[in-house]
């Protein structure tokens, strides 16, 4: 079946139910794909939505410390779970996470705070909280911008973009005594805007894309790309909810010309917002774009082959 829409959008995709390809599936999740244009472009894209309130699915993470797996390889590493889609940005050398992860309640990988940048004449540094979504115990979804300590087992969490800060200093640390010695923010500033984020299930990336059901790419406070690279077309991965509990995981095929050619941020954020998300938020894209149904691809990696990854987002069938 289609979900049909008014054609004065193109932000209004037809979507295609193509559960039978992707089976066998609870009721409480369905996969729908769409091959319409994107501003003229070709264009395939799929989302996954499951139901937060459907008990027999468990909402989880998992990844890995100094190495990288393929969706496939975390999809055999988990008993073959239903749903496994990529997720934190990471750093190709060293295989880091540079975003948050939480599993079972536990903080596991931590936002990376700290940039360095060439001043005029010093080296000076800049200071970002970047954006995640997490899933309380209760299935609760948000969004927030993140600030995460190792010494702490828990995130903190601004419920609105957090400006980024540039000193001299080549760490940021809140629980550091001397907070005017080392940063602009000011200690009953944190208080007042971060408050420790619960969730069980986090992942993060960025920028935010949706808020209050509302377009706001906070990719200046999130120093996530530079110029006007939100405008560029690549393949993408992101997450977002609905005001009644529906988790959608979107992707969207890219770099086949005259195939797929991909999506903008803005795209990405406007296909969400049509969907129902109150929230959303982008994860990495590019090669590292890909979601896996009970093992099989949808869209088709742009490297021709899965990228290995530090991190993914799982959506498991409870066993009966």
């Amino acid at each position: 079946m289609f979900i049909t829409a008014a054609p004065f959008c193109w932000a209004q995709l037809r979507w295609q139910n193509v559960d039978s390809l992707y089976g066998p599936l609870p009721s409480s999740v369905h996969v729908y794909k769409s091959t319409d244009t994107i501003e003229g472009k070709p264009n395939i894209a799929y989302y996954v939505i499951a139901d937060l309130k459907d008990r027999k699915l468990d909402f989880t993470t998992d990844t890995t410390f100094k190495r990288r797996l393929t969706p496939k390889q975390f999809y055999e590493k988990n008993s073959q779970p239903l749903i496994v889609v990529n997720g934190t940005f990471f750093d190709f050398a060293t295989n880091r996470n540079l975003n948050t992860v939480v599993k079972d309640g536990k903080l596991v990988s931590y936002n990376v705070h700290t940039t360095p940048l060439k001043g005029k004449d010093t080296l000076t540094y800049l200071h970002t909280f970047r954006s995640a979504i997490g899933i309380s115990k209760k299935r609760k979804v948000d969004v927030a911008w993140l600030y995460t300590d190792s010494t702490k087992e828990k995130p903190f969490a601004a419920q609105m973009p957090w400006r980024p800060y540039k000193d001299s200093f080549p760490f940021f640390s809140y629980y550091i005594k001397s907070l005017k010695a080392t940063h602009s923010l000011h200690k009953e500033d944190f208080k007042r805007v971060f408050n420790e984020w619960k969730m069980q299930t986090a992942i993060g990336g960025g920028p935010a894309l949706i808020q209050n059901a509302k377009i706001s790419i906070s990719n200046y406070e999130e120093h996530m790309f530079a110029g006007k690279a939100i405008n560029d077309k690549h393949p993408r991965t992101a997450m977002g909810y609905t005001v009644d509990g529906k988790l959608i995981i979107l992707v969207v095929q890219g770099r086949f010309p005259n195939i797929a050619e991909g999506a903008s941020l803005n795209h990405l954020a406007a296909i969400l917002l049509h969907l129902g998300c109150v929230e959303a938020l982008n994860l990495d894209g590019g090669g590292s774009s890909c979601l896996l149904v009970n093992g099989k691809e949808t869209i088709q990696p742009s490297d021709k082959v899965q990228r290995a990854v530090p991190a993914v987002f799982i959506i498991q069938a409870k066993k009966r």
